[in-house]
């Protein structure tokens, strides 16, 4: 089936043993305004006429998902993969968010009630109370990483292994209007963050500077006295309690 599809999502990319590497993207179905992931994406070998950017709306072939039972999976041809369009945020965001927010807005409490309940695996939430952080995290098994890098097929294009982040980055929040929510912790798999830390530690030369600069960044978006702050949440396919903040939507007020 061909869907066009807003893309709201891209995560950090992954080696994988299957598919080399792997970004998980995630966005509105414009037939009907539910939300799907898209997955695997090979997105550093996708023809460059063909890497979209967040908010692109790309037309694309794809399939329910057999090896994922989430119903908002996603199986895509990345040959077929066209952009169509991408929304600009002139007039505070008003093309973005005439779609983004006629998805159904949850808490995050309800969001973890309907995984339990009905399997839902995608949501779109209103944080309050946000608050930022990160730790250390213990590196993966880098000749593992590696072999999943040195198994490509005849048309994988090369590349060299992605950098692995040594930190996780995670919001703190509230469920906005609930004032009986515990709190929650996600961590954050936007692609952006990666890029931050790398980018900014090379120019910083200091891995204080540029946390403090991820943080200021990541405070920055979530001030919720200057925009009405979003988060788009996503469970793991294993864990299936497991959310994590895929991505911030964030329009000036």
């Amino acid at each position: 089936m061909k869907k066009q599809i807003l893309i709201t999502v891209k995560a950090y990319p992954n080696p994988s043993k299957k598919y080399s590497e792997t970004v998980c993207c995630a966005g509105v179905d414009l037939s009907n305004n539910n939300l799907v992931r898209l997955y695997p994406i090979p997105y550093r070998d996708l023809d460059n006429e063909k890497k979209f950017k967040k908010y692109s709306i790309i037309e694309v072939d794809c399939w329910k998902a057999k090896d994922d039972a989430r119903s908002e999976s996603l199986k895509v041809y990345p040959d077929s993969i066209k952009i169509i369009d991408r929304l600009n945020t002139k007039h505070n965001w008003q093309k973005r968010k005439e779609i983004v927010l006629r998805s159904q807005i949850k808490s995050m409490c309800e969001i973890y009630k309907d995984a339990k309940e009905h399997d839902l695996s995608l949501g779109v939430i209103k944080p309050a109370k946000i608050s930022f952080d990160w730790k250390k995290q213990s590196p993966s098994n880098a000749q593992a990483r590696n072999a999943c890098y040195a198994q490509l097929s005849f048309f994988n294009k090369y590349k060299d292994a992605i950098e692995e982040i040594p930190y996780n980055f995670y919001y703190t929040f509230y469920c906005a209007e609930d004032d009986n929510c515990p709190g929650h912790k996600l961590s954050i798999i936007d692609w952006e963050i990666g890029q931050a830390y790398r980018s900014w530690r090379a120019q910083y030369k200091d891995e204080k500077v540029c946390l403090n600069k991820i943080k200021q960044k990541w405070e920055e978006i979530t001030d919720d006295k200057k925009r009405d702050v979003y988060f788009f949440v996503g469970n793991m396919q294993r864990f299936r309690d497991i959310f994590m903040v895929l991505g911030v939507f964030y329009p000036p007020r």
